[in-house]
């Protein structure tokens, strides 16, 4: 999902395109009959109505909006595609953490790729044995904007046991020795030009990724669009490229209202993924501080098992993700433009 810009198409069928940098447009004067409007694909659009446009900004690395919508609350924006909706974000993220500390026996250090809103950090730190979390994102800007805007999230920005580092993710943990229970990518989406598809490389995973793991760590990604007719943009290669690396690798996949799709994830480990749906749950219930809204053990073991075709592809994928051959999904990063 994505566009190149945050457009506003006002009901005379004419747009108005958002390239000012920093523009706030003032909570109590909303803009009139306006949309925002993302590209999924060259023949298809996505768009629904706004109320105003609440801040928008341009960094070095990125493009980036919060707007708020009729529909799906506040949004984050970035490089044109939504990264969260304030309504339905929760599917995002307790899919992209809780699975992954839930199977881990005891785990207690978190390092998170990107993430700079602060909902990853926030979930897992709802883990009662979790003692450090180390979210690292480039993009101070961003991390900045989020702190101001994303309330819900302040909570978890003020804890003691974060540890929010700017940085490149890659070369934070090169240079780190310590090793983590869970590494989580919490990156956007790899378009081309953008800040990140390198973190999802079979090098990145293999050199620096998975050394900084201890012996029963776990690796989650997000993936992208897993849509029955967008799972093979950069779904199916990041499975396959994470396949390359580790010897257990499970898929599994929710429908996001906002994103128009559903979303995929990917989880690997050198340690099986063996426990049932009645213990997840035990487990949830023993380890989480408060109820999930979405996620228990039956609707995880559901959503790691494929329809055929998407099954079909992930079994059949050859594409490895390198630094030379990379796919991405519509939509352009910062660097592409300039």
């Amino acid at each position: 999902m994505g566009t190149e810009a945050v457009e506003i198409f006002y009901t005379n069928g004419f747009s108005k395109i958002c390239n000012e940098t920093h523009q706030t447009i003032n909570e109590t004067h909303p803009v009139d009959d306006s949309w925002y409007e993302e590209t999924i694909d060259d023949d298809l659009k996505w768009s629904f109505a706004l109320n105003r446009v609440l801040h928008k900004g341009t960094s070095i690395y990125q493009d980036f909006a919060l707007l708020d919508t009729k529909r799906f609350g506040k949004v984050l924006v970035i490089d044109g595609k939504m990264q969260s909706a304030e309504v339905d974000e929760f599917i995002y993220h307790e899919c992209l953490i809780h699975p992954a500390l839930l199977f881990h026996p005891n785990p207690k250090t978190v390092f998170i790729m990107g993430g700079g809103e602060g909902s990853a950090a926030r979930e897992a730190l709802r883990h009662k044995s979790i003692e450090k979390v180390v979210m690292c994102d480039i993009d101070k800007e961003v991390v900045d904007f989020c702190r101001r805007f994303l309330t819900v999230n302040q909570e978890a920005f003020s804890n003691k046991k974060l540890n929010l580092v700017i940085n490149d993710a890659k070369a934070e943990l090169e240079k780190r020795t310590e090793k983590f229970d869970l590494i989580v990518g919490d990156l956007a989406d790899p378009v081309e030009g953008g800040p990140c598809y390198q973190l999802y490389t079979k090098s990145f995973y293999e050199r620096i990724l998975k050394p900084r793991l201890d012996e029963n760590g776990i690796f989650v990604t997000q993936a992208g669009p897993a849509g029955i007719f967008t799972h093979k943009e950069v779904f199916s290669s990041i499975y396959n490229t994470i396949k390359q690396v580790f010897k257990y690798v499970r898929a599994y996949t929710a429908h996001v209202p906002s994103f128009a799709d559903t979303w995929g994830w990917v989880m690997a480990s050198d340690q099986p993924f063996s426990i049932s749906a009645e213990e997840i749950d035990k487990r949830i219930a023993e380890r989480v501080d408060g109820e999930l809204l979405y996620l228990n053990g039956a609707s995880f073991i559901s959503s790691s098992t494929m329809n055929k075709t998407v099954y079909l592809s992930l079994l059949n994928e050859t594409h490895v993700y390198t630094e030379d051959d990379a796919r991405f999904i519509p939509g352009h990063g910062v660097a592409y433009r300039h």
